[in-house]
């Protein structure tokens, strides 16, 4: 949507425009969440949602919507001989709605947040006439019920669905709502080349982090071993730490862990960690002996106890995790409780509604 929004905001003081856009997708496809395709009503077309295979199918619904003026939803799944799909394999859902003049000051809100790079998420509910909010970051006004979870959305900095997937009249209040965010997604700096690290990789993509594996051990730190990282960097973990320092690419969303268990390497990063008051979240794998060895190596770095109580560790949440992948479950479930300043107690030991608002 980010690249039509220049073209759309010249047409629509004049026309209206049906917007396509992929909502949500499952297994390959030809284009992310959030491809978009703008249609008038004399059938110009700009940009795609795949490489031809569903575009016939909704400029027909494109052509229906801008003439009734209601929303439309629709699934696309693997193609055979007799219906309109994908070749690849994967699944689509696509959602198209008519935009008017009327909807002229949220895009233009939503452009000028775009090109001054500040964070904001574009909310959409999939009703037939559809509900929209521009978010942007501390932004607590009460929304339809699904301000916090669209909040959530844009502060892990990726899109996707919130809300009830089939809208009851007792779900009204919370439709099923697609949250397009435009950020950079929330890091997550591993250091470490093990099977612990690899584990947690997984899960952390899976939950929409930018992962980056670093490790100055240029024998256990490759591509081939890490394929879900977005990036896999041979270097000293303080030295990689402190040059995104330096080129910004460090924020209070930044989540560092430790998984080293090696003093030569952790104790440096801990250290550097420690220093910068950008990161979100701290913290390092190991035994109750290993935490106490690395706290008496800090404080003999000069650290003070109270900069020390930053860092999680030893890390991860009490599951009685022994593998690496129920490890990364137990690491990954203290992020978000933290992230979130959770309780991380069972839901069955708690009162009130299960997503407060």
């Amino acid at each position: 949507m980010r690249d039509l929004l220049g073209q759309m905001l010249e047409l629509l003081p004049d026309r209206a425009l049906a917007l396509a856009r992929i909502v949500d997708r499952t297994g390959a496809g030809p284009r992310e969440t959030g491809a978009a395709m703008a249609v008038t009503a004399h059938g110009r077309v700009l940009g795609s949602l795949s490489g031809g295979c569903v575009e016939s199918a909704v400029l027909t619904t494109a052509g229906q919507v801008l003439l009734d003026g209601h929303a439309h939803l629709e699934r696309f799944a693997a193609a055979d001989d007799l219906a309109v799909g994908l070749p690849c394999g994967g699944e689509i859902e696509v959602f198209v709605e008519r935009l008017d003049h009327s909807d002229l000051p949220a895009l233009r809100a939503l452009d000028s947040a775009l090109r001054a790079h500040h964070p904001v998420a574009y909310a959409t509910t999939l009703e037939s006439t559809p509900d929209r909010k521009l978010l942007r970051p501390g932004d607590c006004r009460p929304w339809r019920g699904l301000d916090r979870d669209a909040a959530a959305l844009l502060d892990a900095g990726h899109s996707g669905l919130i809300g009830a997937q089939e809208c009851t009249p007792a779900q009204a209040d919370r439709p099923r709502t697609f949250v397009q965010v435009f950020r950079s997604p929330a890091r997550m700096i591993l250091a470490g080349a093990n099977d612990y690290t690899r584990a947690v990789t997984v899960a952390a993509a899976n939950l929409g982090y930018h992962v980056t594996v670093v490790d100055a051990r240029e024998t256990f730190t490759t591509p081939a071993r890490f394929p879900v990282a977005d990036e896999v960097v041979v270097d000293w973990p303080h030295r990689y730490l402190d040059s995104e320092h330096t080129a910004g690419r460090i924020d209070d969303r930044t989540v560092v862990c430790v998984l080293t268990h090696d003093p030569k390497f952790d104790v440096p990063l801990l250290v550097s960690a420690l220093r910068l008051t950008a990161v979100g979240f701290l913290g390092a794998l190991g035994s109750r002996r290993a935490h106490a060895d690395r706290t008496r190596r800090l404080r003999e770095a000069g650290l003070t106890d109270r900069e020390i109580a930053r860092i999680r560790s030893p890390l991860g949440l009490d599951l009685a995790a022994h593998t690496p992948e129920e490890t990364a479950i137990s690491i990954l479930a203290q992020v978000l409780a933290d992230r979130a300043n959770a309780s991380a107690r069972p839901l069955s030991t708690l009162s009130g509604p299960i997503h407060p608002r």
